[in-house]
């Protein structure tokens, strides 16, 4: 595996599934939730803004494989 992909794995190992836990408690998918959430005005927490930001990040590197 390539150093550059290494940082994903040291990412995720953390709280597996929070982020997607709580954008099911929402009624949301995560995508959905990680716009909502990384939205001006959003009175999210730091921790699920920083999980949103990831979600996203993980969400593009996804649709390029």
């Amino acid at each position: 595996m390539p150093a550059k992909k290494k940082w994903i794995g040291k990412a995720t190992s953390k709280n597996k599934g929070a982020f997607s836990a709580k954008a099911k408690r929402a009624g949301m998918s995560t995508a959905a939730y990680a716009n909502k959430v990384t939205k001006p005005g959003s009175k999210a927490s730091t921790k699920t803004k920083r999980q949103a930001n990831l979600a996203k990040t993980l969400g593009k590197v996804r649709k390029k494989k």
